[in-house]
Order: structure tokens, then sequence, then C-alpha cells
């Protein structure tokens, strides 16, 4: 049988490192420029794929974290730009993020946000795997927070396990709007449910409501508060 995308070692048998391994906690205080993290695992690509035909260009930018082994996210980030309205690539290098484009993390590196002079930059980095993934969405969420803080918004969708749990819990705690893809629209409830456990959630929506979502907290003014519904 074909091996899927979102096949790893076995979560018992992995020892699981937690994100201060690879990134100290240090969140961003101060009023920004908006930024939109995603993270998703198991039923994660053809969720994308479901999503992103909707969405308008001009939104902030995008940035994903999708469990997926390297060799892979090469071509979803192209089966991903070929059904949108803006780019999508894949992160290689250093990158300024610009609105109007999504930014994937590749199959076997962590991909982390960056604040300079105002503006965020993404670049990968190797190390440990951490919630049990390489790339972790802890470690995006976590970045992310460093980053942005308050003024972004995380998408935790669809995947196996708690990775993401505890980026998407300290960035609702510094006043991020978070989102939970609901469980009848999940493939498997794992991340999602583990951060709604954890009182991380602003609202769990179905798929299907996640481009409104994002649309609304594009369009909402930077002064509404910031765990509140867009």
């Amino acid at each position: 049988m074909a091996k899927s995308f979102d096949q790893r070692v076995p979560l018992e048998v992995e020892k699981k490192h937690h994100p201060d391994l690879l990134l100290p906690s240090n969140p961003h205080k101060k009023e920004g420029k908006k930024i939109i993290l995603i993270g998703s695992s198991t039923g994660g690509v053809e969720a994308l794929t479901r999503i992103f035909p909707k969405l308008p260009a001009g939104l902030p930018p995008i940035v994903i974290v999708q469990h997926i082994p390297k060799g892979f996210s090469t071509s979803f980030a192209q089966r991903l730009n070929s059904i949108s309205a803006f780019s999508v690539i894949e992160v290689s290098a250093r990158e300024v993020l610009k609105d109007s484009h999504a930014y994937l993390a590749p199959g076997d590196k962590h991909l982390v946000i960056e604040n300079v002079a105002g503006s965020y930059l993404a670049k990968c980095v190797d190390g440990e795997r951490i919630s049990r993934h390489k790339p972790s969405v802890d470690v995006l969420f976590r970045s992310g927070n460093n980053a942005a803080g308050k003024n972004a918004m995380a998408i935790i969708m669809t995947g196996m396990g708690d990775d993401g749990s505890i980026g998407i819990k300290e960035l609702f705690d510094n006043g991020a709007y978070t989102i939970a893809q609901n469980e009848a629209s999940c493939v498997v409830f794992g991340m999602p449910k583990k951060a709604i456990e954890k009182g991380a959630v602003s609202e769990v929506v179905s798929l299907d409501e996640i481009p409104q979502k994002i649309i609304e907290y594009a369009a909402r003014s930077s002064d509404k508060g910031k765990n509140e519904p867009a």
C-alpha cells in the first residue's frame, strides 16, 4: 500500500521535544501588521486545497506548516499555487513575507517567522523534531507569537496528535485570534481537539467556514478585540 503524505514514526516510540529546545518564547506585545498562520496534518492536504481556491488576492501573508515528507512539499506548493488567486511558494531561503502570498514549510525543515523593523521574514531551520514533527506547527506558532503576537490569526486544522497546541495557546494568551476546525469536518480531530482542551481557541468552525473567517479577519479594523470573532 502506498504511503500517505502524513505517515510518521509512531508517536509512542519517538521522544517528544518541547519548542523551548529550538526557540525561546519572547512574545511580541506591540501593534503591527497582520499575518495568518495555518497548521495541519492528516487530511490537511485535501483541506488546504478546498480552502485556497476560495481566498481572494490582497490578503495578509499566509504561512503554512503541513506535515508532509521531503520531496512532496514542493509539488504541493505548486498545486496550491495553481488553484489560488495569489502566489504560493515553498520556502527555501530567507523570505520577506508579502501580502497576496502564501508560504509553505519544506518537508524536512522547521519554518520560523521573524520581525525585522516591522516587516515579517520567514526562514528554514534544522534541528530536532518538535512535538514529534519537522516541520512543527508549534515552532511556526511560537515564532509567530514572537514576531506578531496579537496581530496574528492562527488556524489549527485536521491532524493526529497535539502539534500546535503549545504555540496556539501562547498566541491566544497574547491576544491573537485563533480558530480550530470542528470535529465533523476533520479527517482526524486530534490537533484541533488538543488546542480546544487547552482553552486556546477563539472559535471552532467547519472547514467550509474557514475561508470566510480569513477574509473577515483581513478586513476588520486593528482596534477590534484580538481574541474576538472576526
